[in-house]
């Protein structure tokens, strides 16, 4: 008999989440019929995405939402041995048990020495959002100036890593001078802190006086606001995500974007990664190459213990990651 222990949320989330909002459980699982397999969590991700989601698909009382690596503890199931490592969509809990439809095993390709939570971060979710992003919504062409925002973050330090495999300028920002110092390490062009400049609008032409082609926006809000205005004609901007506003009580007012975006005949799209998911191998074989041949570099942020669950999902959203926030279980 295995136990499994889960984070439930106990409460939706009113502004900022709280600890109290988290219940940990334990629920017992049965025995394993024909076809399934019994899996343990060795990586949990903790995402952005977490917030606004939960209020969307979830009830209270359900098992957090969340993506793991986990690895094949016992198997009745042909196409999944004992000891192969897998990513699962199964949410904060220790074990879990599935019938492998919704399992991806990690490339045959992975090195024995890199770690398998980067199947969580760079080579994971976060790095092919970068990756279709940049491909197929900001379609960025050689010579041309990217910016991307909370550029230290899982998907930002990849966007400008692709970047500048791809021939591009890049600048970017981010939310303390430590987080602006690694994103000069790993190649980007221009990098401020936009907690410290006196103007951002100043920061943002000093950087790139032309101005921008592409904008991959992570932040929303003011910054997204005073960005607009310094794009150039038919430039792209891409929304992947809109941190700034997913712990607001009271929903941010304008300014609205019209005007320039008319003025300079700008495309703005959001977009979900899902939608590649016809195209997941060509991106995670395109991601490990350049993390394998050290064109893509990869920093975590790991919090150890399955207990620490709500305080890494917390430390996240208030920006105390550098790269990709994990819990090692």
């Amino acid at each position: 008999m295995v136990i499994a222990k889960a984070w439930v949320l106990k409460k939706h989330f009113d502004g900022f989440p709280k600890t109290s909002d988290f219940d940990l459980k334990k629920i017992e699982l049965p025995n394993l019929k024909d076809g399934e397999l019994l899996l343990e969590s060795v990586f949990l991700s903790v995402d952005p995405y977490m917030r606004p989601y939960s209020r969307r698909d979830m009830k209270e009382g359900d098992i957090m939402i969340g993506t793991q690596v986990a690895r094949i503890v016992e198997s009745k199931n042909p196409a999944f041995a004992v000891g192969a490592f897998v990513v699962g969509n199964s949410g904060w809990r220790t074990h879990f048990i599935s019938d492998g439809k919704d399992l991806q095993l990690l490339p045959s390709s992975w090195p024995e020495s890199l770690p398998k939570s980067l199947a969580l971060g760079t080579i994971g979710m976060p790095g092919l959002t970068a990756y279709f992003g940049l491909l197929e919504v900001c379609k960025m062409k050689p010579g041309e100036t990217v910016l991307v925002n909370a550029a230290a973050g899982a998907v930002g330090s990849v966007v400008g890593q692709l970047a500048k495999i791809g021939g591009c300028k890049v600048v970017g920002c981010a939310g303390s001078d430590d987080k602006v110092a690694y994103l000069k390490n790993i190649g980007f062009d221009e990098a401020f802190n936009y907690k410290t400049v006196k103007s951002l609008d100043e920061a943002l032409r000093k950087a790139s006086p032309d101005g921008y082609d592409c904008f991959f926006d992570n932040v929303g809000g003011e910054f997204a606001s005073i960005a607009i205005n310094q794009m150039k004609k038919y430039g792209r901007i891409a929304i992947c995500g809109a941190i700034s506003q997913y712990n607001d009580s009271v929903p941010q007012k304008g300014p609205y974007v019209q005007v320039p975006m008319i003025l300079k005949e700008l495309r703005m799209e959001g977009f979900i990664v899902s939608r590649w998911n016809n195209r997941r191998e060509e991106g995670l074989k395109a991601l490990l190459k350049w993390v394998v041949e050290g064109k893509v570099k990869c920093h975590e942020q790991v919090t150890e213990g399955f207990e620490n669950m709500p305080m890494a999902f917390i430390g996240m959203l208030k920006g105390e990651n550098l790269g990709k926030a994990v819990v090692k279980v």
